[in-house]
């Protein structure tokens, strides 16, 4: 019943998932949601997140952030980064997941996902056919609609976790 909304991998975090093991298995770009995924809802780019994306051009990554946030939310983001954008992005369309593969010269085969969020994040990438990693959210402290769709996420990664053999 929940099987359509479960990620295809999961993290603990965007910064142990590991990219090199994923560019020798073919992939090359990489979509990332912004807030609770790389840095705390509506901070700035942090060192961690500046290394990632350091990292990922030396192992010849491409890489998009695709956000439902309005462009200045992106771009402050986007200022330390320098990587393409997408903002306003009506997540879990599918039509942006698919312009940031067109941006990124890449396809459904050769581009991974990485969000925290089941409904928005997940749902749009496994509806565009992209493999995806959902990961834990870096803070708690939400706002009232996502706070709201975390309590139905729980559920559908209890579901997850036992289906899988996860252990927490």
């Amino acid at each position: 019943m929940f099987d359509r909304f479960f990620p295809d991998d999961y993290q603990k975090s965007v910064y142990v998932i590991p990219f090199e093991q994923l560019y020798e298995e073919g992939y090359r770009g990489v979509v990332f949601d912004i807030d609770n995924t790389l840095v705390s809802h509506g901070a700035p780019a942090d060192d961690r997140a500046r290394e990632l994306f350091t990292r990922l051009a030396g192992i010849g990554f491409s890489s998009c952030l695709i956000s439902n946030n309005q462009e200045a939310r992106v771009r402050i983001f986007n200022e330390e980064i320098q990587t393409n954008y997408i903002y306003d992005a009506h997540k879990p369309s599918t039509k942006n997941y698919k312009k940031a593969m067109e941006i990124m010269g890449t396809d459904c085969s050769n581009t991974i996902f990485v969000g925290d969020q089941l409904f928005t994040d997940i749902w749009g990438a496994k509806r565009s056919g992209i493999r995806n990693i959902l990961v834990k959210p870096i803070h708690p402290k939400e706002e009232i609609q996502i706070v709201l769709k975390r309590y139905l996420e729980r559920i559908v990664l209890y579901f997850y976790k036992k289906k899988r053999g996860f252990e927490e």
